[in-house]
């Protein structure tokens, strides 16, 4: 995870850290500010006695916010954006960390996310309406705890902040992923160039490129042809073997001649290519 380093004379004030603290209540006040429970990173935010959302602790610092702090409503719905814009960019943050990520399959995902979330958030304004009106519904969303508060959404303009963020930090590289996705893609079963530049390319790495490390990778045609021969010479004859290697995109006449003499020296399939 990416690391915030706080000033020394940056303070969170949180109840957990004063024991006799009264708690305040009035109108639109910070009331409590708590720790995560899951991620310590992050701070609870109550108003008015009420959790109302929760902030990484860099954004605690930078807004600014303490216990008996009062916000305008315009204040609690920027810091609402705060939180969700914070959220995602940690699973952004998460998504890029796995493994190398192109530009374009983190847009992708963080897309299907927001789409997810849009879903389950009409679901539950559909449970809230039908308890508004259904006494027997009422009473199954409190005893099977039926979510119903809307969860916090991000936006398209935020996927995009999130990925310049990224790429900013360096957490994004599309040359350093496409040199990655080259020297490890079916390593060890073999693949074509071909198969590689159009699996790039949907992922939206640019030609040049692409043309660029396929040029200088040290992964070859014939070498990749002699990997799949091997995987699959004892279920496939030599037609059907030049059939798969064509399809996944080798060479035809190269193909054939490393098939011709594999299966020539190993004597397995006697009606060799002509």
């Amino acid at each position: 995870m990416e690391i915030i380093n706080l000033k020394a004379d940056d303070k969170v004030q949180l109840s957990s850290n004063l024991p006799n603290a009264t708690k305040i209540s009035k109108k639109n006040q910070i009331t409590d500010l708590k720790s995560g429970v899951r991620d310590q990173n992050r701070v609870n935010i109550f108003i008015d006695d009420k959790f109302c959302f929760s902030l990484d602790l860099a954004q605690v610092v930078d807004y600014h916010l303490k216990i008996g702090k009062t916000l305008t409503p315009e204040e609690i719905n920027d810091l609402r954006r705060a939180s969700a814009f914070g959220k995602l960019y940690n699973q952004a943050l998460e998504w890029a960390l796995i493994r190398p990520r192109s530009i374009k399959e983190t847009r992708d995902h963080l897309k299907q996310k927001l789409a997810k979330l849009e879903i389950d958030n009409r679901q539950r304004k559909d449970n809230r309406e039908k308890a508004q009106t259904d006494p027997e519904f009422k009473k199954l969303v409190r005893i099977h705890k039926i979510r119903t508060a809307p969860r916090e959404v991000f936006t398209i303009d935020d996927i995009e902040r999130a990925i310049g963020r990224l790429l900013d930090k360096g957490y994004l590289d599309d040359y350093k992923f496409a040199e990655w996705f080259i020297e490890n893609r079916f390593i060890n079963k073999g693949v074509s160039h071909t198969r590689l530049r159009q699996e790039l390319h949907k992922k939206g790495i640019s030609s040049d490129i692409v043309d660029e490390l396929l040029e200088k990778s040290a992964r070859d045609e014939a070498a990749e042809i002699q990997k799949v021969i091997q995987k699959k010479s004892n279920k496939l004859d030599s037609k059907k073997m030049l059939a798969y290697l064509v399809r996944h995109g080798f060479s035809f006449d190269l193909s054939r001649e490393l098939i011709s003499k594999h299966y020539s020296e190993s004597t397995q399939d006697p009606e060799l290519i002509i």
